[in-house]
């Protein structure tokens, strides 16, 4: 938090030719303005919520019940590679919103990591690693009417011609980081591969505690993760006005944790998993563990804001403008994306960014368009996956019960593998287009 804020502070001081006491007031005005937005607010509450919703799962005893059932009655658990697999798999078949993707694998997957001896930093590096790059593959969802619409534009002022679907669909095989980010995480998962600092993360783990009774029903914990599942979509429905994809992503998980939160008090006090005031006393004591990752969220959204204020990604864009080879232009488009996805913490105000410079840059080369648009893509979630003032990358450390430091020292690694190989297809396919 106090990188974050020094960060705030120096861009705002940038802005105001160091004036000190302008600086001050632009400071105060910046957190009031974020403070009165809607999706903002949302965003923060949700962060809070769901520390709410990880303590009453464990105190009503169905994290235990699921924990015991994966491991002893169904078999299905029984190794790291396991215990792993089962948040992989979740954050390739929940693509509809990148937030509540890596929530519920981090809260599957924590248990069962616990289990078998699995660092928490190497459970927040699988949901981290599969939430944004399968949203942005399997386009069903926000990204893809995002894109969409960034691409309709384009095509809407003259500067290319063709069909927005048909395009954005193209650019999705050529989202090399993505994919290859998914087939890499896998790989580490199935061979337990550790390097960097995931080396030494197996230290800071603490013994499971085993409890003495007979463990409950995992009824207690799977029963409201289905219903978050299934509440993303309808709330997606209800805000898009009968249309998924243009449905509100901070208001859908917002109403998701509230609607979550109502099921399970009604649903563990008529069963007699807990009474009103342990329910509170629950509820109160994860919202207050969380409150921290909410302020960190808080400064995220501060800093993005001065950074687009200063039109960083503008500045970095204008810099490959001018004489840029057509045999370079995809890499390029990758490493700058990914240079501004890192420093404002947004993939998809980095797609906002660049592909109105990428279009129209590939349009003038008669380069491959398609493959620019995936490039930017591609790099928007490489910066994205690595930046720590990203909301997915603190909700990933959040969900996994993992420091946001030690999950960006521990992921950081593998994702630069990830970016070095989808850099080499990417100048691959700018000299051999297949």
């Amino acid at each position: 938090m106090l990188s974050l804020f020094g960060g705030v502070l120096l861009g705002v001081f940038i802005l105001h030719d160091f004036s000190f006491i302008v600086s001050l007031q632009s400071v105060a005005e910046l957190f009031f303005s974020l403070l009165s937005e809607g999706w903002i607010l949302k965003t923060l509450a949700f962060a809070i919520l769901v520390g709410s919703i990880m303590s009453l799962m464990e105190k009503s005893g169905g994290i235990e019940g699921f924990v015991f059932y994966m491991h002893h009655k169904s078999n299905l658990v029984k190794t790291p590679r396991a215990a792993l697999m089962v948040p992989y798999l979740i954050g390739i078949f929940i693509f509809i919103e990148s937030t509540i993707t890596s929530l519920i694998a981090g809260a599957v997957g924590r248990p069962l990591c616990d289990k078998e001896g699995v660092p928490h930093a190497k459970l927040a590096f699988v949901c981290d690693s599969t939430s944004a790059p399968i949203s942005s593959l399997i386009v069903l969802n926000g990204w893809g009417a995002l894109l969409l619409g960034l691409i309709s534009a384009e095509i809407d002022s003259g500067t290319i011609s063709g069909d927005a679907v048909a395009l954005l669909i193209r650019s999705v095989g050529y989202n090399f980081y993505a994919i290859t980010a998914l087939i890499v995480t896998f790989i580490v998962i199935w061979f337990d591969i550790n390097i960097g600092a995931m080396k030494n993360a197996h230290k800071d783990l603490e013994p499971l505690m085993k409890s003495e009774n007979e463990p409950k029903s995992m009824l207690f914990m799977v029963l409201p993760i289905l219903l978050m599942i299934v509440s993303v979509f309808v709330f997606l429905y209800i805000t898009g006005e009968g249309n998924i994809l243009k449905g509100s992503g901070s208001s859908a998980i917002f109403y998701t944790t509230l609607t979550t939160l109502l099921f399970m008090f009604f649903y563990y006090i008529s069963s007699g998993s807990m009474g009103v005031k342990t329910y509170v006393e629950s509820a109160l004591s994860g919202a207050k563990k969380l409150l921290y990752i909410a302020l960190v969220l808080l400064f995220a959204f501060a800093i993005g804001r001065v950074t687009s204020e200063l039109h960083t990604g503008l500045y970095l864009a204008s810099l490959a403008g001018e004489k840029l080879n057509i045999y370079l232009l995809a890499s390029t488009i990758f490493l700058l994306s990914a240079i501004i996805s890192f420093s404002t913490g947004t993939s998809w105000g980095t797609f906002s960014i660049m592909l109105p410079v990428a279009i129209p840059m590939a349009a003038t080369l008669d380069a491959n368009i398609a493959l620019a648009i995936g490039a930017v893509i591609s790099g928007g979630v490489f910066g994205d996956h690595c930046s720590p003032i990203s909301d997915t990358t603190i909700i990933s450390s959040m969900a996994s019960d993992c420091e946001v430091v030690e999950h960006i020292r521990t992921q950081l690694p593998y994702a630069i593998i990830s970016a070095f190989i989808a850099l080499f297809l990417f100048s691959l396919f700018s000299f051999f287009p297949f």
